[in-house]
């Protein structure tokens, strides 16, 4: 396989011809060339010939990088980005082969939202994150912030009063992003960042009760008063990102929401209400077809919601699959 070629396919998708045409040729690849997932499938009696629709692909339960080395190829990776772990069991793990792949993938979907967003300063209000290491998050926002015109782009650590001054005084576009506790930290300190786009990344880390993203946002909005409020949809397991920006998420080109049934974890649809899975082609070198714990809709437009997680994410998926 010519990956140089598929990149550029990947990154230059522009119908879902395009997309599906691309899902099959990654798919038959990665049957053959990923291990997990060659034995994942044929432990669902699934070949690539019997596949004729892309929501018939099998979709790999997220919980294997917990417990096993998904790549596809053989590869000493660039970069193994992990999950935080705050539940207490096992980190997932992303061999990225190339980080060149990562960083064209996230910084052509944020330049597609943000146009100008070299114009503002990047704050990073991602103090969990910080704490640890391979962080694909902190890799995506430390490159932007790099990037930025803007000399007061940065990570910040603690709510200080300088920091919360400059938020109040500076008149400079700002974009942060916030992980929840941190941004209800920030208003309940009564802040009101001064021309700022608020973009959550979700996540209370074990500091508080988890709140639902709509009641989250009418917090925000009553007390930091911001120009906007946006979500960051992202995970270890994918290497796309999805933005909302209005009332649902959007993808990228190259990355597809699908809908499994609860009941039927092998019922997979292009629209409706369940259990998410993803199609990242970005993953060319992992796996990108993933079964993901949260549950939400897609619409026929691929925007999508995102309702809560599947409350039995204890019960691993994982044991079917002795290696």
């Amino acid at each position: 396989m010519n990956f140089n070629k598929i990149e550029q396919r990947i990154f230059s998708i522009q119908n879902n011809l395009d997309f599906e045409y691309l899902a099959f040729d990654i798919f038959n690849y990665q049957y053959h060339s990923c291990s997990v997932y060659n034995q994942y499938c044929k432990l669902l009696n699934i070949i690539p010939d019997s596949i004729e629709k892309i929501e018939n692909i099998p979709f790999l339960p997220i919980q294997f990088f917990k417990t096993q080395k998904i790549i596809s190829g053989d590869f000493e990776p660039e970069i193994t980005f992990s999950s935080s772990g705050t539940s207490g069991n096992q980190t997932s793990k992303h061999h990225v082969k190339y980080l060149s792949v990562y960083k064209k993938s996230f910084l052509t979907t944020f330049k597609s939202f943000y146009p100008d967003w070299k114009e503002y300063s990047i704050i990073g209000l991602l103090p969990s994150y910080l704490e640890r290491e391979g962080s694909s998050l902190i890799y995506m926002v430390d490159d932007l912030i790099h990037q930025s015109n803007q000399n007061d782009s940065k990570f910040q650590l603690k709510l200080s009063a300088e920091f919360i001054n400059y938020l109040e005084v500076d008149p400079t576009p700002k974009l942060i992003f916030g992980v929840t506790f941190a941004l209800l930290n920030l208003a309940e300190l009564g802040v009101k960042p001064k021309n700022a786009i608020i973009i959550e990344t979700g996540g209370m880390k074990g500091r508080g009760d988890e709140l639902t993203r709509d009641e989250l946002h009418r917090i925000l909005k009553k007390k930091l008063k911001p120009k906007a409020i946006h979500s960051e949809y992202g995970m270890t397991e994918l290497l796309s990102q999805a933005y909302l920006n209005n009332k649902e998420f959007k993808c990228p080109p190259w990355l597809k929401p699908l809908i499994r049934d609860t009941t039927d974890p092998l019922t997979c649809k292009t629209e409706g209400k369940g259990a998410l899975n993803f199609i990242d082609l970005a993953n060319l070198h992992s796996c990108s077809f993933i079964a993901t714990d949260d549950l939400g809709t897609v619409n026929k437009t691929g925007g999508f919601n995102v309702a809560g997680r599947i409350d039995h994410t204890q019960i691993r998926g994982c044991n079917l699959l002795v290696l």
